[in-house]
């Protein structure tokens, strides 16, 4: 892509736009709406997701004759199938362009990834020393990733939040990692150590003559009944954010591999025959975590929880249990009892994990300190996969489930893929139907992989810059969103220089060229939260030889946003509006007072 020059814009800002002699007084540009093609599609294609490993390594090279896939136990027809593998572990960068002062571009610095990938920190599930241990592994394991590697942070405590959005940069990452808001938290609703201690006090308390029985009894029911609640509203929030993330991963194409780090998920709390209403604390979250996977698998998500806790010791060995003096604080029994507790909490935990990962493709890693190694394997497993699509022969959308089943001929392989889909019309969606956005509001998503189907630099300006002296801009305020901002606001000009070989275009028999596109600005906060943005459409109707002009220098475009004084991420995205081609990019901006 050659270097353009910035100057003479198409120049879209509210309901101002004008075109410049770049292309042309003869160029039409058109405020209006401009109608997209619409693709009436009859069939249902299901797309599944496969890892095929042997001896726990991938397994490469796969024929198409070899697979097989059942939807409830019938074998159906693939008609596409795609083999997809990580980029070498030595794959140069592309040389890149020398590009002037605050100017930016979407050309891709790696071949594209064959699956992007998030890291999940939990600290809703997790104690802060578990948390930390997990923080600095992922520091090494970032010096050490494959170039190109796609990947994005968050983080759970009482809510979700996303610490840094997808990028190949491992300087990127690791100034996240190093950031205080990815380092440890205490978890407002997991306090081990508190439990671990009334554990053994009321376990003492059966044992002092003066205290009725019914007393201890009393006690034991209340905490049973508390640490139930407390798991309830800990369950609640954490699907919830699994969920959030579904429907936002869900505008990325692909498949996703979510690596989540957690101390503890449980799937039930099983009786304790301790207690004098052992089932009044009994609980099952199987349908929350059926519902949340479901959701997950529809987005094309896999996921790789990784325990926290790394090797996992009984209470009685755990050397935080003695006392300065190096005995044991508490009675033989009362160890006995929080053994006891352990070892019943720890399937039901381990078993929602695995639960999980079983039904979106992915595999669990528990009972090991090598954690930033547990993370490499995860993104090996889930960047190596074949991508299998059939049109299911029972044409009926009933909304039920509906079973899949892969086998591989030949050899002793081990498969992970998702477990099935509901067949949900499109015009009727229900609990577990993903609400399919547009795609110009996927590639807006802040934090979201850049799009490169089309190709663009821009140059993000302050309006007062002494580069626009003679731009012309409108008087303001300009944006969606403007009107309601406090505070004096501060222009911004976003100029792009434009690829016009990522448009499709119809030509006339006077050899015209006409397109149809389609811009959008976005500024969100540092929040996550979106402050301003600009949606505009156009329509290019281009001569002969301003077709030849803007292919040699590029299709230029000017966007105007107006924002008060803070820091931003601003997004830009790029549309044919007749093929659903993309093009989009993420920067920074710092927007000073005045």
């Amino acid at each position: 892509m050659p270097l353009f020059r910035f100057r003479d814009p198409i120049l879209l800002s509210g309901s101002l736009l004008f075109a410049f002699a770049a292309l042309g007084q003869s160029s039409t540009v058109a405020p209006e709406a401009v109608p997209a093609a619409t693709l009436h599609v009859t069939t249902n294609l299901v797309l599944v997701d496969v890892v095929v490993t042997e001896r726990d390594k991938a397994a490469h090279g796969l024929e198409r004759s070899r697979f097989h896939v059942l939807e409830d136990g019938r074998e159906q027809t693939i008609v596409s199938f795609d083999e997809h593998q990580p980029a070498a572990a030595n794959a140069p960068a592309a040389k890149p362009v020398a590009l002037p002062p605050h100017t930016y571009t979407n050309v891709p610095a790696y071949r594209e990834a064959t699956a992007v990938n998030v890291l999940l920190l939990d600290g809703l599930n997790t104690i802060s020393a578990n948390q930390e241990d997990v923080r600095k592994q992922m520091l090494q394991y970032i010096g050490t990733i494959r170039p190109g590697t796609s990947i994005a942070i968050f983080a759970l405590s009482t809510h979700l939040r996303q610490l840094s959005g997808f990028t190949t940069d491992p300087a990127e990452l690791t100034k996240v990692l190093k950031n205080k808001k990815a380092g440890a938290t205490s978890s407002k609703l997991l306090d081990p150590e508190a439990d671990k201690l009334e554990d053994f006090e009321i376990d003492d308390m059966a044992h002092v003559p003066m205290i009725p029985a019914q007393v201890v009894a009393d006690a034991r029911q209340f905490q049973a009944d508390t640490r139930a609640a407390d798991t309830d509203q800990r369950v609640a929030m954490t699907v919830e954010a699994l969920q959030d993330l579904a429907r936002y991963l869900s505008g990325i194409p692909g498949r996703k591999n979510l690596i989540w780090f957690s101390g503890s998920f449980p799937i039930a709390l099983d009786p304790d025959v301790t207690l004098d209403d052992p089932s009044r604390a009994v609980r099952n979250y199987a349908a929350q975590i059926r519902e949340t996977t479901d959701l997950l698998s529809a987005a094309r998500v896999a996921v790789y929880p990784v325990d926290a806790r790394g090797l996992i010791s009984l209470p009685s060995s755990d050397v935080s249990t003695m006392s300065t003096s190096g005995m044991r604080p508490t009675s033989t029994v009362a160890m006995g009892a929080a053994d006891a507790q352990a070892v019943r909490e720890l399937g039901p935990e381990r078993g929602a994990m695995q639960a999980i990962a079983a039904a979106t493709g992915g595999r669990e890693f528990n009972n090991t300190n090598g954690l930033k190694e547990a993370v490499a394997d995860a993104v090996e497993n889930g960047s190596s996969y074949y991508t299998i699509g059939y049109v299911p022969a029972v044409k009926q959308l009933d909304g039920q489930f509906r079973k899949l089943q892969v086998k591989v001929d030949g050899g002793k392989y081990k498969l992970a893929y998702r477990n099935g889909y509901y067949a949900d019309p499109p015009d009727k969606p229900t609990e577990h139907t993903l609400v399919k956005s547009s795609l110009m509001l996927d590639a807006i998503l802040k934090g979201a992989p850049a799009a490169t189907q089309i190709l663009f630099q821009m140059r993000v300006l302050k309006g007062s810059d002494p580069l626009l002296v003679d731009a012309n801009l409108p008087a303001g305020p300009l944006g969606e969103l403007a009107a309601g901002l406090k505070g004096p606001l501060q222009r911004t000009v976003v100029d792009l220089k434009v690829d016009p070989r990522g448009f499709a275009y119809e030509e006339t028999p006077d050899e015209a060229r006409h397109a149809s596109a389609e811009f959008t600005l976005v500024a969100y906060g540092e929040d996550g939260q979106r402050v301003n943005y600009s949606n505009h459409g156009i329509q290019l109707n281009l001569k002969k030889e301003q077709y030849r002009e803007i292919r040699r220098t590029g299709l230029p475009v000017r966007l105007a946003l107006d924002l008060p004084a803070g820091g931003y991420w601003l997004r830009v995205a790029v549309r044919d509006r007749v093929t659903g081609r993309i093009g989009s990019l993420e920067v920074p901006l710092a927007v000073a007072g005045k």
